[in-house]
């Protein structure tokens, strides 16, 4: 058997184990998945919001938290990283008017939202810590579906689902359907105690838990990834609330969208290397989810390197033929060429486009959104088969920048 030919049947098992896998976890859980448990006792909570030149956003924040439903939002801490707009001044008013609102400005920029978070925590005296994004709007009813979560007293984090906010432009509009995709995949995995990342636009935490872990690491790009993975490895689990929805701003063109993404990949990859240690140790961080992480990494950029040699070939064989043809004065293509014999590589390519279709569908089916229109048929081709093929190459850029020693926010 041809090795390339080998390559693809195990690119093809394993995209369709993960997604029997993920199949499975739903058809167990299907009642569970918009779950929101009420909280047994209120705890107090405080929210920490990170601001760096947010003067547009920051005040329509402030006021979307004071209006939540949750009873027990004791403080919303603005941190301000030394912005050179006039953000500070707009947070500063919001404190005048909500005694909620407490303004603070860090002694000098720390050039990342770890340390605004970091300076934040320490003002906060209650029994939940929670951290929200000064471009992102949680739903009114958002914290308390996901406070409910803590009753279990091995709970150590609870995210939320981000969706997009801003869909005006192209780019704009297939990042939504990401945001919802991805946002039911790691319902899906919190179920086998798999959550990776608790999310920046909205997430809570047991503040002793918070402090058991030193908090944020600031050296990390992607501190909401890191915080996760140190509070499982403790011991504890994060879930998921798919019912408490988030709206994010998001990239609006393709340059800041693929700084973003460079971004997160490079974070993904200091967290993979700072928890090197933990493989088949550590509870679910060494046993699933460093390993979950390591393999989808590696199945993007086998799958980009069987895509590129399959495209690259066919091409450059026409080609030769073409040229041969030309110069012979033969036929370029004669009907007899065409194969119409089933091929087992046909068949495990097909089973695994229906499959990821499927998924998708059901994916957009738990997101549907009375406020926003349906993304079309063509609108979900194009994310599956065009947008997703960045996701490779973003991750070989991302692990070439890491080895440079890439360390920007």
């Amino acid at each position: 058997m041809e090795v390339l030919t080998f390559v693809y049947f195990f690119y093809s098992f394993m995209a369709m184990y993960f997604l029997f896998l993920f199949l499975l976890i739903y058809i167990q859980n299907r009642t569970r998945v918009m779950e929101a448990p009420k909280s047994k006792v209120n705890p107090t909570l405080s929210i920490v919001i990170p601001c760096f030149n947010e003067q547009e956003t920051i005040k329509d924040v402030i006021e979307n938290l004071i209006h939540s439903d949750y009873g027990n939002l004791k403080k919303i801490i603005v941190v301000d990283d030394c912005s050179t707009d006039n953000s500070y001044k707009i947070i500063k008013e919001c404190a005048k008017k909500y005694k909620e609102v407490m303004a603070v400005k860090t002694p000098k920029n720390t050039g990342r939202a770890s340390g605004a978070k970091n300076y934040g925590a320490q003002f906060v005296k209650t029994d939940l810590i929670g951290f929200s994004d000064a471009d992102s709007f949680p739903e009114k009813d958002a914290i308390d579906k996901m406070v409910g979560f803590f009753n279990d007293k091995k709970v150590g984090a609870v995210t939320s689902r981000v969706l997009v906010k801003n869909r005006d432009g192209f780019i704009q509009r297939l990042q939504a359907i990401e945001y919802k995709v991805i946002a039911f995949t790691r319902k899906l995995l919190g179920f086998v105690d798999g959550v990776y990342v608790t999310n920046g636009p909205l997430s809570i935490y047991p503040k002793k838990i918070f402090d058991e872990v030193g908090g944020f690491d600031e050296k990390n790009l992607t501190e909401d990834i890191e915080i996760t993975w140190h509070i499982v490895s403790k011991g504890y689990a994060a879930r998921m609330a798919l019912s408490a929805k988030v709206y994010s701003v998001v990239p609006s063109n393709f340059k800041i969208w693929f700084r973003q993404r460079i971004r997160w990949n490079v974070g993904g990859l200091q967290t993979i290397s700072k928890y090197k240690h933990t493989w088949f140790r550590y509870g679910m961080v060494g046993s699933f989810i460093l390993p979950f992480f390591t393999l989808s990494w590696t199945l993007a950029i086998f799958g980009l390197g069987v895509l590129a040699y399959r495209v690259s070939r066919a091409l450059i064989i026409q080609y030769l033929q073409t040229t041969y043809s030309v110069q012979a004065h033969t036929a370029i293509f004669t009907l007899q060429e065409i194969n119409m014999a089933p091929s087992v590589l046909i068949f495990f390519g097909i089973a695994t486009l229906i499959m990821s279709l499927s998924f998708t569908g059901l994916a957009l089916l738990y997101s549907r959104e009375q406020e926003f229109k349906r993304h079309g048929l063509m609108g979900v081709l194009i994310f599956m088969f065009v947008y997703l093929l960045f996701y490779p190459v973003i991750l070989l850029t991302a692990i070439y920048k890491y080895l440079r020693g890439y360390n920007e926010w």
